[in-house]
């Protein structure tokens, strides 16, 4: 008879965040999106091993409601908040996040600013938030594939037709 792995021996099921959403989740989870201008910020509470992605689209909601997973201003604190409410209790003591895409996508279509825009948003809302950033994979012309796990914290990233490395 042919080994069959156990129910607890397998891999989660990824979870999927498309643009302007977020996700949270406890380990053993992995979340994972695709970047390319847009900001992928993961935020990870070690000790409880919880964490969130954003996959945040533009810097700022102007006071828009609809669809606080858009704008930096909006998904950053809904994304501490999802996690708080995950874990039982405060965790911005201990949070710490970790800031990746922001590429330069649209050169010919005269749009070059939307990357740097949404890096230099994140970074304020974060230092703000009281949550350090202590990583960053950011810039370049390139989009990103991303996987976080909550097990460890770290975020493997997937250059289409490139390097593989951890974040």
């Amino acid at each position: 008879m042919p080994d069959v792995p156990s129910a607890n021996t397998t891999q989660p099921t990824p979870i999927f965040v498309p643009m302007g959403r977020w996700a949270v989740a406890a380990a053993p989870a992995v979340i994972r999106t695709l970047l390319g201008s847009c900001a992928g910020v993961v935020l990870y509470e070690p000790q409880l091993k919880v964490g969130g992605l954003a996959h945040i689209v533009l810097p700022d909601s102007r006071g828009s409601v609809d669809h606080p997973g858009k704008y930096a201003d909006t998904a950053i604190p809904a994304l501490i908040e999802d996690l708080e409410r995950l874990a039982g209790r405060r965790l911005r003591p201990r949070l710490t996040a970790k800031l990746l895409g922001c590429a330069n996508m649209f050169q010919s279509s005269g749009n070059l600013e939307i990357g740097r825009l949404n890096r230099i948003a994140v970074e304020r809302i974060l230092a703000e938030s009281n949550v350090p950033l202590t990583r960053s994979d950011i810039g370049g012309d390139a989009g990103r594939n991303l996987t976080f796990c909550t097990s460890t914290g770290i975020v493997a990233v997937k250059v289409p037709g490139g390097a593989s490395y951890d974040v």
